[in-house]
């Protein structure tokens, strides 16, 4: 049996090795908030999740099939912990065993008595899972828990349980081995196969012929200790097919338990996710993946998930409709929403491949062949080279990657350049990119960039971050094309001490001179600063 509950026709596949790229999306993501918010403390779960987050999905039929499981896991929450709960209790019963045994040979007769006790321990799992699968089975709705509960209640019948039994029963010998062997050219053994008893009881030596025949027969003396090692060795020669063969299906039940509490612990994790948003009253929904020639990008409400576990409470949501649209570049004014939209964004594509909800009122999405990020990083004393040199060096590892179907998120890329060469570096990268079939996700400060977007690519869409009439940013995210000023009067007026609108001037004092903004052919505004303080004569 295997569960399949991750793919409709294969188990989950191993860990895939570490990759720079990847490293660079867990940070700029924060997927690690997420991750531990399924988690909830275990450990187990953390990597389970963290495993099949990354893992995308490209198929949305796939993407659906975890959809529906996902479904009938919110719609009965306890039944699919009851599940996940017999799973580790399997396991942990059989680290039990296994402590039992640390320490000893791997001898046929040591495998043939492990295999015996981890069967004895796992039955009363496996009973366990037939009666969930019997009690739950008409609630389910989804394809893969539906399945899961038929196969286990077909193939852990009575008649199953009582032949585990029966068996388990005989492989404990205690009548001794009855073992069958022929004579090799030099008189060794060979041929060496254990033979089942004659039905009745009794010893073993009432059975070895005809009944009055004549029995040849000798005793090994208890002291004689080479005797019993050689006889010790006939044995296991005897055994080891059928110790061979009950290790085999000992560790199949193992292997099912562990593959069951893996796949059903993303599920789990699901759901400790979903109560963490519903408690600081985040909303979710159910994305709708679409193939990856539609190029849909289309989101209404659309939260970063980990701001809001962070937070504590519901954020701000935005809307973009992006379908068809190969390149969408966000500019405006500093903290106002724009890189966690770009998180929220790439968050959203991370939760649909994976089959989880988003944070959002709806979503639908293209699924995407590799998801990438590229953002800014703060300066470190460490690096050998400049931050310029270090951003080309993560680009560099990003397009050995790349596919056509891929999505790339930057946000202030190649900012660690003037931004007349910043710009034209980004449009050349920016185009070669849509030029192969990827989409690109632009947050960016460089007004000449941005402008030249909308001429080489009229279909761009432009997001921007702007102040509400306080000063404030309302992190909501608006469609307009890029400013030709910034809003360094809004840092000017913050970092002389006032917002808003000017105090009037008190008594006496002279009033501060009005800022005025000069536009340039870059782009970004350049302060006039005020005239100086007229002197004061020095108090002697």
């Amino acid at each position: 049996m295997k569960p399949r509950l991750l793919h409709p026709d294969r188990e989950l596949g191993p860990a895939p090795p570490p990759d720079p790229a990847c490293a660079d999306l867990v940070q700029d993501l924060h997927v690690e908030t997420v991750v531990a918010a399924m988690a909830d403390g275990d450990r187990f779960l953390a990597d389970v999740s963290r495993r099949v987050l990354l893992a995308s999905l490209a198929d949305p039929a796939e993407i659906g099939f975890r959809q529906e499981i996902l479904a009938d896991c919110v719609a009965h929450p306890e039944a699919v912990r009851a599940f996940y709960d017999v799973a580790v209790a399997a396991i942990e019963d059989r680290k039990e065993v296994w402590g039992w045994i640390f320490g000893s040979s791997s001898s046929p007769a040591v495998t043939l008595s492990s295999a015996i006790r981890q069967l004895e321990a796992a039955v009363p799992r496996l009973r366990q899972l037939r009666a969930l699968a019997s009690d739950h089975q008409a609630s389910f709705a989804s394809p893969g828990l539906t399945r899961l509960c038929a196969e286990v209640i077909s193939e852990l019948d009575d008649e199953y349980f009582a032949a585990v039994r029966y068996h388990l029963a005989r492989l404990r010998f205690r009548d001794g081995y009855l073992l069958s062997a022929r004579l090799d050219w030099d008189n060794s053994g060979k041929d060496y196969a254990l033979r089942s008893p004659a039905k009745g009881g009794g010893r073993w030596r009432r059975h070895l012929g005809r009944s009055g025949a004549e029995v040849y027969s000798f005793s090994v003396h208890p002291r004689d200790e080479a005797g019993g090692q050689a006889l010790g060795a006939l044995t296991e020669r005897g055994i080891n097919q059928v110790a061979d063969a009950l290790g085999r299906s000992s560790d199949h039940v193992a292997a099912y338990f562990d593959a069951l509490r893996a796949e059903l612990g993303f599920y789990v994790g699901c759901l400790n996710l979903r109560a963490r948003l519903e408690a600081v009253g985040q909303a979710t929904c159910t994305p709708a993946p679409a193939p990856p020639a539609s190029r849909r990008l289309d989101a209404d409400g659309l939260c970063d998930a980990a701001l809001a576990l962070r937070s504590g409470g519901e954020v701000v949501g935005n809307r973009l409709d992006a379908d068809g649209r190969p390149l969408v570049v966000v500019t405006g004014a500093n903290s106002g929403g724009k890189s966690t939209f770009l998180r929220s964004v790439g968050l959203a594509q991370l939760m649909m491949q994976s089959g989880m909800f988003v944070t959002a009122r709806s979503f639908s999405a293209a699924v995407c062949d590799g998801l990438y990020t590229h953002f800014i990083r703060e300066e470190d004393e460490s690096m050998e080279s400049g931050r310029f040199d270090e951003e080309l060096a993560r680009l560099s590892v990003i397009v050995d990657r790349l596919r056509p179907g891929s999505v790339v998120l930057f946000n202030e890329t190649f900012a660690g350049t003037n931004e007349h060469e910043g710009s034209e570096i980004a449009r050349q990268v920016v185009a070669a990119l849509l030029e192969a079939g990827v989409r690109v996700l632009f947050v960016t400060h460089q007004f000449d960039f941005a402008d030249s977007c909308g001429r080489l690519w009229p279909d761009t869409v432009f997001l921007r971050a702007e102040r509400g009439r306080d000063g404030r940013p309302d992190y909501r995210l608006r469609v307009a094309p890029p400013a030709p000023t910034s809003f360094g009067e809004d840092l000017y007026r913050t970092v002389g001490g006032w917002l808003g609108e000017e105090p009037p001037p008190a008594t006496g004092e002279r009033a501060p001179a009005e800022v005025r903004a000069l536009p340039t052919r870059a782009g970004p505004c350049r302060m006039q600063p005020p005239p100086p303080a007229p002197s004061r004569p020095r108090r002697r």
